[in-house]
Formats: structure tokens, sequence, C-alpha cells
């Protein structure tokens, strides 16, 4: 590749430009720059067909405000040279991938374009690990783009003019070409809603979306149609109807095996009732336990194996007994006076002996945060977002992404199910001999002999899965361990759009751009509307239209200790540190500081 001044009229738009077939570019942000100071950045060149002439690899809209400019009058004639970077003939493929990669570090181009130029590499042989490891995107990023292809040509229309959104969009790819004619058809007539986003789901599945990891049949065999989202993540059945005929035939199939294996009776819970552990006691097989199948209208079925309610599992013990008659309740070997001695002194001998085994308690207490008990329950943060762009921006964020890795892999550990959304309350995958003998398995049993099993380490890595879910977003404890820990929020965290897009305080965006930019450009833009005020800031963040870049900033109220922009209050993350620092300057005994905080 060679640096050269290439006049205007040499040259020509390459058919490898991302860009080449849309309408002429947008450059309005670009002119008044080109019109001043020319093309500083050089664009990227390759030879055309005929001698002297040369085409856009990267840089169109650069070439077309230098034409613009060029037209106007008094315009300079050194505007009509433009530096550029001249690429070698031949690998169209190449040429391509310049394209994308010089626009992806430039002007963002929508996901359609995105998805049409890797079409194009694709049919050039390029893989899908060729392209995630050339333009720095993880495969499943990748995998979402292609997955375009499954729209209809005017859905992916709409969704490159932003007239749908991504939430749409990705419920659209589970549907037919025949339901998104449908759809299309409800978005053209003016007298009907075409549903949208979350909604979306239920009109594509009749009200019932059912993942597929509920199903306890075989897919393989399985007739209807299943469909698969954007992400390729999540599956669904189509034909709920069908789903839950099959559900059903192996719901009673289990039920048979289970009375087979001797359960006093297998109770099939429908989903239109409740079952409420609470209100149930654990008793074994031999003392008539029965076992509990509870449906879940997605699909889910749980099995609770060996329980009583109360007031069955009291007549169970009046009646019980060795030597008893017929028609003649027996007498217990022990009265509930010395049932509760023995429990009382067993459990006081047990939690003294516990004093000498702190990785046994150590196990323990991660087992009841994990399993739950009548005295001991722990919640994950629900992490409720207010919008879908919300819920996207934090599930993407690298904090998000590192924690679900090891939340993922600590999962494994225990021989929990791997779409369990938390280890909290985390189900066993049942082995298909479980399953077969209808082995019962009381959860903080078995999971507290799953972490007997577990090295110091590991066990160590799930107590931190298990604290980091159970933490309360907004509370002062996670001011006080981001200070305990130093947590530098640039290292996870970058502003996106849905960051500048909440930021609608006109003050707040001067403070912003006075952050990012400095006094003389806030100063400058003083009297500015808040949409300019945003544009700046933005321009700021990521160095375009010629400002200077600002790396690695993070907003006064993200920051540890945090800080606000005004004295108008109102910022949670301030009041939360005056509460540790309150606690601090007490500190445990009154004296002594609990935490060391940052100055």
């Amino acid at each position: 590749m060679k640096l050269d001044f290439i006049d205007l009229c040499n040259i020509d738009v390459c058919v490898m430009n991302m860009r080449h077939s849309r309408r002429d570019p947008d450059v309005s942000d670009l002119l008044p720059t080109v019109r001043k100071r020319g093309v500083i950045v050089p664009v990227i060149l390759r030879p055309g067909s005929e001698e002297g002439r040369f085409e856009i690899v990267a840089g169109r809209r650069r070439v077309q405000a230098a034409r613009l400019a060029c037209q106007e009058e008094g315009a300079d004639p050194e505007l009509a040279r433009l530096p550029a970077a001249i690429m070698a003939a031949g690998d169209d493929a190449a040429a391509l991938e310049a394209s994308l990669i010089e626009n992806l570090a430039r002007l963002d181009p929508d996901e359609v374009s995105r998805w049409e130029s890797f079409v194009r590499l694709v049919k050039q042989g390029r893989t899908l690990e060729d392209l995630s490891s050339t333009f720095g995107l993880s495969e499943l990023t990748v995998r979402r783009i292609l997955a375009l292809g499954n729209l209809l040509p005017r859905i992916r229309e709409l969704y490159r003019r932003d007239d749908i959104d991504a939430t749409t969009v990705r419920h659209l790819t589970l549907a037919t070409k025949s339901q998104q004619r449908a759809w299309l058809a409800l978005l053209d007539d003016p007298d009907c809603h075409a549903p949208v986003g979350h909604q979306l789901k239920g009109w594509l599945f009749g009200g019932q979306a059912i993942p597929v990891r509920h199903a306890l049949f075989d897919l393989a065999a399985f007739p209807g149609t299943i469909l698969g989202d954007l992400f390729g993540e999540d599956r669904y059945f189509a034909d709920a109807d069908l789903f839950w005929t099959e559900q059903n035939r192996v719901i009673e199939t289990r039920r048979e095996r289970y009375l087979d294996a001797g359960w006093s009776d297998a109770v099939i819970v429908p989903p239109t009732e409740h079952f409420h552990q609470w209100e149930y006691e654990k008793t074994s097989k031999r003392g008539g336990g029965r076992v509990y199948i509870v449906v879940r209208s997605n699909g889910e079925v749980a099995f609770h194996e060996g329980y009583l309610s109360r007031k069955a599992a009291d007549r169970a013990r009046r009646n019980s007994g060795s030597g008893a008659t017929e028609g003649k309740v027996a007498r217990p070997e022990l009265t509930s006076a010395m049932g509760d001695y023995v429990n009382l002194h067993r459990h006081a001998a047990v939690r003294a002996a516990l004093i000498g085994h702190g990785h046994v308690a150590l196990r323990l207490m991660a087992a009841h945060a994990i399993a739950g008990s009548r005295l001991f329950r722990v919640s994950p943060e629900p992490q409720t977002a207010r919008s879908d762009a919300l819920r996207e921006s934090v599930e993407t964020s690298v904090g998000e992404t590192v924690f679900d890795s090891e939340r993922r892999s600590v999962l494994g550990l225990l021989g929990f199910c791997a779409d369990d959304p938390s280890v909290i309350g985390g189900s066993f995958e049942a082995t298909q001999d479980d399953q077969e003998n209808g082995v019962a398995r009381d959860p903080l049993s078995a999971v507290f002999a799953r972490l007997l099993t577990l090295s110091d380490k590991d066990v160590l890595r799930v107590v931190t899965i298990v604290m980091g879910e159970a933490l309360a977003s907004g509370s002062p404890v996670i001011e006080a361990l981001g200070l305990h820990m130093q947590v530098d929020m640039a290292n996870w965290w970058e502003a996106d759009t849905v960051f500048l897009e909440l930021v609608r305080d006109r003050e707040v965006l001067g403070a912003l751009l006075d952050d990012v930019g400095g006094s003389a450009v806030a100063v400058a833009n003083a009297g500015e509307k808040t949409k300019v005020l945003r544009t700046l800031v933005q321009d700021h963040l990521g160095g375009a239209n010629g400002r200077d870049k600002k790396d690695r900033w993070v907003p006064l109220w993200m920051q540890f200790p945090p800080s606000a922009y005004t004295g108008r209050g109102g910022v949670p993350t301030v009041d939360a540190h005056a509460l540790i620092r309150a606690d601090q300057a007490r500190g445990a005994d009154g004296t002594t500081p609990i935490l060391p905080l940052a100055a």
C-alpha cells in the first residue's frame, strides 16, 4: 500500500465499498471541516479497470464531501486533490474487509449494512471464525448479524431505518415467512396494531412461548417445528398444543414409575394450582411420602419427592408405630417432649462440633444460601430494568459478561442445570438413573454433599458467585465493596447510547461536556440546546468530527468514590457513600474504621 494525492475526477465508487449500493451518503457533519481544511485523513483506493483511475474502498463520505465543497463558488482548487492510501489490485475480499473495518472505526454502520457485507464475505470464502477475528466481534455477534438473512427484505429495511427496534427484530426471526408477511400486513393497516417488543413473542406463539429446555421428551423424535431466535441461544416450540401432548405423555409415564417404585401417591399439580413447599413436610417413602409433580404454564416441570401436607403428616404420625392393631392408635415410642429433647441435644452437639470444622461450616453456609431452609433464605438481585434498551446495555457490558461466564462454570461445579438463571435456587440435572428410579434429593442436603467434594478454591468460587448474585443493586454495601477493592469503573464500563439518551438535564449535560471536552468547549456552547450538547459529548467520547477523544472516561456518579456535578442532590451513589462515611466514622467499636476507604 502506498500514499499519494489523487484528483477527484479520477475516483470512482468501488463495488467492494460497503456503502456502494446506497444513495449518496449524508455528509452534513463532514462538509464544514472539508470546506475549511480539506480531506485530512487519507481515503483507501485501489487501481480501477482503466489506466489512471481508482476506486474507493473506504472513505466514500470524505470523497462526497470534497466533491460538494469543490462545486461551491470560490472553492480552493486544492480541495480536488485527496490524500489516498492505494491498495494493490486483486483480492476483492481483502478490499471489502478494508472497507468494513475502516467504516466500523468511523461512522458506525447499521446492522443491515454489516449483514450485506458479511454475506458477501462469506460468498468470498470467509468463515464465521474469520469474520470474528478480523472485525474484533464475538462469534455470537457475527451469528446475530448473519441471522438477519432470515427476515424478509422489507423488515430488514425497516430495521435499517430504525422504524423497528432490536427486540422486535429478534422476535421476528422466530417467525415463519408467512407470519412475517402477516405482521407486515398488520403494520400497514391503520386500523390494526402490530405487536412489537415482547408482545410480539406472545403474538407469535398464541400467548405461550415454551422454551425447548423444558421438554422432558426426546427432541429428535418431536414431530413439530422448533424455532430459534436471532441469537441462536433460545429455541421455542411453534405448536404449544403438540408440545403439551408429548409433555403430558411423559409426565404420566413418570407418574406410573413413581407408583411402581413404592411411593404412596404421585400427584400432578396443574399450572392453575400452586405447590408451596413450606405447607408440606418432608416425609420418606416408608412414612407414606408422596411425589408432587408441579407443571408450570411455561412447560417447566418440577418433581418434589417425599412430601405430605402438614395435616396428613400429623395424621400419619398418630396412626404410625409398631404393634398397632386394627382400629387402635399405637402409642409412639417417643413423646413429643422427648422428641424435642433428642432433637435439641443433637442440635447442640452438632453445632458445638462444627466449631472445629471451619471448612465444613463454609460449605454449609454456601449450601443454605443456594438451597435455602425454613430459617435461611437468600434471593438473587432481579436486576430490574425500566426498558429493553437498558436491560440489553447491562447484559452486554463487560462486567455482566465476565460474571455470567463464571456463573455458568459454577453451575457445572455444582451439577446444576446449565440454563438455570441463577446459582441461588438452582436445580440439579437428574441423571437417567435418578429419573428411572425416582431417587429423592433434598435440595439442601444434596448441595451440601456436593460442596463437600469440592476443594477450598472451588468452594470460594461458588461463594463468590452466590454473594455476587445476592448483592442488592444501589445498596450502600456496593459502595463499601467498590471502595475497599478500589474498583476502577473504566475497566468495566464505557459510555453507550443508552447512557447518553438518559441524560436529559441541560445543566448536567453542560457539566459532562466540561468534563470530557474542557471548560473552553463548555463555555463556548453554554447556550446550545440539550440535543447539541449531547452530540458534542458523544463526539468527544468517540473522537468524532475533529474532537479530541476522551479515553477511559467515567461520570462522577459512577466512580468510587462518587461525587455530583451540581449542588442539587438526588444522586443515589453519593447518598450511599455518605452512609458508608458515617459508619466508618463511628467504627465497629466507636473508634476503629470498618473498611479502609479511598480519600
